[in-house]
C-alpha cells in the first residue's frame, strides 16, 4: 500500500467518491438549515451524502443537537458541553419527513450523557411526531448506549420504533481505544433488552473495518451480536476524519467485505450490507424491507414444517 510523504496510506481507487451536488441535494440541504436541523450525514462527515440525498432522497436526522458528550477517536462530531434541548424539534423532524415524502426514516442523535435519561423523551417524541404526520413512514432509531440506564430505554421503546440500531462499532480488543465511554459488553446488553422488550422488532448494529481488527475477531463479534439476538449487520471501511483521529490501518478490498457478507448471512444474519462505502444508515429502507421479506418466509416456512 502506497503512502504519502506524512506516511499516511493514500486511498486506493474503490474509494473515490463521485460527488454530486444536484438540484435535489440542494434542495434538501436547504431544507436543513431553515429547519435547524442536523443530520449525521454532515456532521459525521459521511462519504455518502451526495449519493443518499441526490439519488435516494433520504437523510439521517440527528436529534438532540450537535455536540457530543463523548470523545470517540473516530468520530467527526463536536466534543463539548451541550446547552440545547429543544421540545419543538420532533415536530420540526416530522414536518421535513412529511415534505420530502420518506416512507423509512433513520433517527440518530449526539450522546447526551447529561441529560438523565440520555434523550430518551425525545426519541420518543420525535418517533410519535414522524407518526402523526406520516403513518406510514417506518421508523429507525439509533441511540447511544443510554450509560446502560434500562428504564431510559424503555422510555424509547413505548414509542414503538420499527428497528432499533445501536453499534458496537469495533471488536473487543479495540473498544476501549476508539470509544469514549462505552464498553462492548454493555451495547451487547442493550441490544439483548431490546430483544427482550420487543421479541419481533429487528435489531441491528454496525463495525468499522481498517482499525487493526483481526478476522478472527471480526468472526467472533458476529457471533457476539448473534448471540444478543441481533438481525442486521452493516460493515464499512474506516476513514480518518481528520488527522486527529485514529489512523487508518489497513483499506480492506471490496472482495474481503464480500467474503465477510457471505459469512454473515451463512451465520444466520437476517440482512447484512458490507462494502468500503457503506455506513450503518446506508441503503437502511432496502435493509428493513428485506429484513421483513426474510421474517415473512421465515415464518411461512415454520409453518410447513409444522403442517408435516
Amino acid at each position: 500500500m502506497s503512502t504519502n510523504n506524512e506516511g499516511y496510506q493514500r486511498k486506493p481507487e474503490w474509494l473515490k467518491i463521485k460527488l454530486n451536488t444536484n438540484k435535489s441535494y440542494k434542495s434538501l440541504k436547504k431544507m436543513m438549515r431553515e429547519n435547524r436541523l442536523h443530520t449525521v450525514c454532515e456532521e459525521a462527515k459521511c462519504p455518502n451524502i451526495h449519493e443518499c440525498w441526490a439519488s435516494r432522497k433520504t437523510a439521517t436526522f440527528m436529534i438532540l443537537g450537535n455536540i457530543c458528550t463523548r470523545g470517540c477517536r473516530f468520530c467527526a462530531v463536536q466534543t463539548g458541553r451541550p446547552t440545547e434541548l429543544d421540545w419543538q424539534e420532533p415536530e420540526r423532524v416530522a414536518a421535513s419527513v412529511e415534505t420530502m415524502g420518506l416512507r423509512h426514516v433513520v433517527v440518530t442523535a449526539v450522546a447526551r450523557d447529561d441529560l438523565q435519561d440520555g434523550g430518551a423523551a425525545v426519541f420518543a417524541e420525535t418517533i410519535r411526531a414522524i407518526r402523526r404526520r406520516v403513518p406510514n413512514c417506518t421508523v429507525e432509531v439509533l441511540p447511544s448506549d443510554m450509560k446502560g440506564d434500562y428504564e431510559s430505554l424503555k422510555t424509547l421503546m413505548d414509542a414503538k420504533p420499527d428497528i432499533f440500531n445501536h453499534n458496537i462499532e469495533t471488536v473487543r480488543r479495540l473498544t476501549k481505544r476508539v470509544r469514549a465511554r462505552a464498553t462492548y459488553d454493555r451495547s451487547l446488553e442493550l441490544l439483548k433488552r431490546v430483544k427482550d422488550m420487543s421479541p419481533e422488532l429487528p435489531t441491528k448494529s454496525s463495525m468499522m473495518l481498517g482499525l487493526g481488527e483481526t478476522k478472527e475477531e471480526v468472526l467472533e463479534a458476529m457471533d457476539d451480536l448473534l448471540a444478543h439476538k441481533v438481525d442486521i449487520l452493516t460493515l464499512g471501511q474506516y476513514l480518518q476524519p481528520t488527522k486527529k483521529h485514529l489512523n487508518v490501518e489497513r483499506y480492506v478490498h471490496p472482495d474481503e467485505f464480500d467474503e465477510f457478507k457471505k459469512i454473515a448471512l451463512e451465520k444466520g444474519f437476517r440482512h447484512c450490507e458490507s462494502g468500503p462505502m457503506v455506513r450503518s444508515s446506508y441503503h437502511a429502507d432496502e435493509q428493513v424491507n428485506e429484513t421483513a421479506r426474510r421474517r415473512q418466509l421465515m415464518k411461512e416456512w415454520k409453518k410447513i414444517e409444522e403442517a408435516r
